[in-house]
Formats: C-alpha cells, structure tokens, sequence
C-alpha cells in the first residue's frame, strides 16, 4: 500500500554541484592512466561524445554519441546546417557544457572541419573536429 496523505513542510532543496572526477584515457594506447577533474574531464567528454556512433554501443544512452556518419555523402549546403545541430544536440547530453559558441564550418576536400568554442561550468575551450562527408 502507498501512503497518502503526507506533506513536506520547510523543506529546502539545495543544487549542489557534483564533482566530475574521472579517469583520463589515452586514446592512443587506450590506457587508463589517472584521474582527472573540471576542464579536463569536461574535454574528454566531449572528445569521447565526438568519436562515439550513436546507437552503436549498448553501454551508452540513445542519447550519447553523435549521428555525424550520416552526413556521408551529402550535399554541402546540407552538412553546414546539420553538423553544427548535430554535434549541439551531442554535447548537449553532458550538464557540464553551457554553450557552443563561434561555429565556424570549412570544407577541405572530401572533409567538413567543424571549429568551435565550448563553454562549460569550468571554463572555455576551443575543439576542433573533422567529418568526413
């Protein structure tokens, strides 16, 4: 049975920031080496979220990673557009990230080299990311 009936009087609720320790992998060895916390965990997420298919890995969310391969072979009036939406709505998933700001989009080739500016809660950094079209 469920109880009803019951209130909360003065209750306060307190945002409280968690902290975002995690471990730094090299993703040249794929080794763990050591922790890592604020700028650099909030970098490596969104290096991790970048690289990471959408819907490839069942450990991830449907919500983590990115839909970039599906740009292949599309027009380039098509990849500006969607890339700078789909690589927002991939950062969007980490709370940690306020914005991303200054999209500046070029084509190189067979290649979209997408730059940007992520603001987060420790801080801002510029990312680079190519995708290949």
């Amino acid at each position: 049975m469920i109880p009803t009936g019951s209130k909360i009087r003065n209750a306060t609720v307190e945002n409280v920031q968690r902290p975002s320790k995690t471990w730094k992998i090299d993703f040249e060895t794929g080794d763990i080496i050591e922790t890592i916390d604020k700028l650099d965990a909030i970098k490596q997420s969104v290096h991790k979220i970048l690289k990471t298919k959408r819907f490839e890995y069942v450990i991830y969310t449907t919500n983590y990673g990115n839909e970039l391969e599906t740009l292949l072979g599309k027009d380039r009036l098509y990849v500006r557009s969607e890339i700078a939406r789909m690589i927002k709505e991939a950062l969007n998933v980490d709370d940690r990230i306020l914005s991303i700001q200054n999209m500046n989009i070029e084509f190189v080739g067979d290649t979209a080299i997408a730059k940007f500016t992520v603001v987060s809660n420790a801080g801002t950094f510029d990312v680079e990311e190519e995708v290949l079209i």
